[in-house]
């Protein structure tokens, strides 16, 4: 049995969403690879200077900024965590290798940013000659030294010809790059739905008829969501919510405890945001990429917004959705009301539909067998999932 190890970390949800999401998938295989999650910040809780200093970890300083939308500067307060971990590499990377020393694999797989340096350098030194991937969960980098490093021996899989032609630029060949059909999501929200979405509305108390939006702002939710919803209240518009609070008990009780005159749906934290999606029309919500890459999983416009708030590397994500042309970018969600009058026009929700209808993310599916690839196990001579598409065939 091979032993597969997958790093991640708890800032932002879509992290563990991804490692979980690529471990669930394989149990599901008939592959003979033991998957082992590893958390980092309990591996590196004695570097946590951060930690240290408040008591509170980094993931949860990163996480407390999302749910109170304190984001403005984040790009310099990303770069002085940069420097922090330059400071802090060769500790790191001794801690590192003790650690693999420990808990030896045959191949070890990233999905967080900012430390593939320090874990490919520690991981090479101990296990020469054993892959090291970095599974880009961003729909691009925001380099320098967030997803991309500049070591020789990374292996990189991203969602789109973007990162993959970033991975270029920063020297790395098409040997070490794969590029996938998208962003890693749970194999959930592929399960096909045929559940009646006029059935799912009356289970929450929601009208049949009326055109609905889910207003999701990731794991933490966001107090955004208040003012989103009371905006869209005062307008009376013919709409009503699904508002996802996830683990933000005092935004949900917040909401809970004002009347409203549109019809609400309030969620705390669940794990069935892809069943929820059913029984709506588009999607409110930040930039960002496992969010959108879910709705467009689940045939759903977006209506997000871009500004100087928004977390730096989730700003490319702005750009895709024009480019794609699957939804509405705002400059402020103090614009709400305007972005949805238009993506309640027929036309222009048809067009909407038509051009998520052409997004096929399958990534889930293909990065598997870009692994075993890695491991050298010959490719299965029938798959009843597409193979994953190397750099050098599509770019």
């Amino acid at each position: 049995m091979k032993r597969i190890h997958v790093v991640f970390h708890d800032g932002g949800g879509g992290h563990r969403n991804a490692a979980v999401a690529l471990q669930t998938v394989i149990s599901q295989q008939p592959r003979d690879w033991q998957i082992e999650l590893i958390q980092f910040q309990d591996l590196t809780d004695r570097l946590d200077i951060l930690r240290k200093l408040t008591g509170i970890r980094i993931q949860q300083q990163y996480n407390i900024m999302l749910q109170n939308g304190w984001t403005l500067g984040s790009t310099q307060l990303l770069r002085v965590l940069q420097a922090t971990i330059r400071i802090f590499h060769r500790p790191l990377v001794n801690l590192l290798e003790k650690f693999w020393r420990e808990k030896p694999a045959n191949l070890l797989i990233s999905v967080i940013p900012h430390f593939n340096r320090q874990i490919c350098e520690s991981w090479t030194k101990v296990y020469p000659g054993r892959p090291f991937v970095t599974i880009i969960t961003d729909l691009a980098d925001f380099p320098p030294q967030f997803w991309i490093a500049q070591v020789k021996d990374q292996y990189l899989i991203a969602g789109t010809e973007k990162a993959a032609a970033q991975a270029r630029a920063m020297g790395h060949d098409d040997t070490h790059i794969f590029l996938t059909s998208g962003m890693i999501l749970r194999p959930d929200f592929y399960v096909e739905d045929n559940s009646d979405r006029a059935a799912l509305r009356r289970e929450m108390k929601l009208r049949e008829d009326l055109p609905t939006a889910i207003v999701l702002f990731g794991g933490h939710g966001s107090k955004v969501m208040y003012d989103i919803t009371e905006k869209l209240d005062a307008a009376r518009l013919p709409l009503q919510l699904i508002l996802i609070c996830g683990r933000n008990e005092e935004l949900a009780e917040k909401i809970r405890a004002r009347p409203w005159k549109l019809p609400v749906h309030i969620v705390g934290f669940t794990k069935e945001v892809h069943k929820l999606m059913r029984a709506a029309d588009f999607l409110i919500g930040k930039p960002g990429p496992g969010s959108i890459a879910e709705a467009m999983v689940r045939k759903l416009p977006v209506l997000i917004e871009c500004n100087a708030w928004t977390l730096p590397q989730e700003r490319y994500n702005a750009e895709w959705v024009k480019e794609k042309g699957v939804g509405i970018v705002l400059k402020s969600f103090k614009e709400v009301v305007s972005g949805v009058r238009q993506m309640l026009e027929p036309a222009r929700l048809a067009e909407f539909r038509k051009n998520v209808a052409a997004q096929d993310n399958r990534a889930i599916f293909e990065i598997p067998e870009i692994l075993a690839k890695l491991l050298g196990e010959p490719t299965p001579a029938a798959s009843s999932e597409p193979a994953p598409v190397p750099v050098s065939r599509s770019i």
